[in-house]
């Protein structure tokens, strides 16, 4: 058994991180010592890791439940865990492809730039006028 502490050094997760998974129910309720003290066992020590991993990719809270919840079926085909992934990747694609088209247009406004007086700078010009590059595809 090992405090929330020594919890937070080996998984590298904050404490307060640590209290608001339990209290929203990702992480079980932690034993008290006598005096108080939540600890915790290898298990708890696995889900939290678990959690960060999958926090680390993007995951919802929700989804990561989903897949607690599954966890605990271990005979349930992981066709349901396989789909959270593809829809998670899916999510980051269309986040990537966001990002490109952010980048292009920066890369355009900088390109604009004469390097005159702020007066007349053309990235300020251009931050002013309707936004059309977020809606464009990919």
């Amino acid at each position: 058994m090992i405090t929330i502490g020594a919890l937070s050094e080996r998984t590298g997760v904050n404490i307060e991180t640590i209290r608001y998974y339990e209290k929203v129910g990702l992480m079980p309720v932690a034993q008290r010592t006598g005096s108080g003290r939540r600890v915790y066992d290898e298990t708890q020590t696995r889900r939290l890791l678990f959690i960060r991993h999958a926090r680390e990719l993007g995951f919802s809270p929700a989804v990561i439940r989903t897949m607690i919840e599954l966890q605990e079926s271990p005979g349930t085909s992981c066709e349901r865990v396989s789909k959270l992934a593809q829809d998670q990747r899916d999510a980051v694609d269309l986040r990537i492809a966001s990002l490109k088209r952010l980048r292009k247009e920066l890369t355009r406004m900088i390109r604009s730039c004469e390097g005159s007086t702020v007066q007349h700078c053309r990235i300020i010009e251009s931050l002013a006028e309707p936004v059309t590059y977020l809606h464009d595809t990919p």
